[in-house]
């Protein structure tokens, strides 16, 4: 099997997308895994601008059907690197016309697809997350409850849900992202830069903060078997 392509997704603005993406991307990076980045969010490259000293990749859009046609073939060209795929605001759209050419493609190109669905406490990151899982019926989901929006109690209308279940019975699992401080993701976003980076440049006091959610973050992942 080659390495997984990994969907960052949640279909909307402001949940945790971004910073997400630069978690998978920095747990990939310091496994020594080869990686490529799509940055999907063409309007908001900002994990491409962090990363692009560092990981190999590229700013497309998936809007129309040349964009998921790239993906395959970038995919097919690079089988033992890890593709993450950053997306934007409004991509269920996109998947719902355009996905099939890359799920139709996954058993010729033998990698795993692993969606990592970022929520806050809102319905509608629950309706987005079922109208995904129409589409994309092939594959592994993973719903991460961003600790930004609270701790893990405050997300009762997920856990109360019939959500949890749909998940685990799909084989995915539900996940946590701790908050990271505000001062840190401000420095990260500010100065355009990685995780680890961030890790060596930073304030000791910061330092210490970043260190702590980096651990959390591969507790995480491997949890999601990434």
């Amino acid at each position: 099997m080659n390495q997984p392509i990994v969907f960052i997704s949640g279909s909307k603005g402001g949940v945790g997308k971004s910073l997400t993406a630069m978690a998978v991307l920095d747990y990939l990076t310091t496994e020594h895994r080869y990686v490529r980045l799509l940055e999907a969010d063409t309007t908001n490259p900002d994990v491409w601008k962090a990363y692009r000293r560092t990981v190999e990749g590229e700013v497309a859009s998936l809007d129309e059907v040349e964009g998921w046609i790239n993906l395959v073939n970038t995919c097919d060209a690079n089988p033992f690197k890890a593709v993450v795929v950053n997306t934007p605001a409004r991509n269920n759209d996109a998947v719902r016309e355009h996905a099939a050419i890359l799920l139709e493609s996954l058993k010729e190109l033998a990698r795993p697809l692993i969606t990592l669905w970022v929520i806050n406490r809102q319905r509608d990151s629950l309706e987005l997350l079922h109208n995904y899982m129409e589409s994309v019926n092939t594959g592994v989901v993973h719903v991460i409850r961003n600790g930004y929006f609270g701790d893990q109690s405050k997300f009762e209308l997920y856990q109360t849900s019939t959500m949890p279940e749909t998940i685990q019975q799909q084989g995915g699992k539900t996940l946590f992202l701790p908050d990271l401080a505000d001062r840190v993701t401000d420095e990260l976003y500010s100065r355009r830069i990685t995780l680890g980076e961030a890790a060596q440049q930073l304030k000791l006091g910061d330092r210490v903060e970043l260190q702590r959610w980096r651990n959390h973050v591969r507790e995480m992942m491997v949890q999601a078997g990434i």
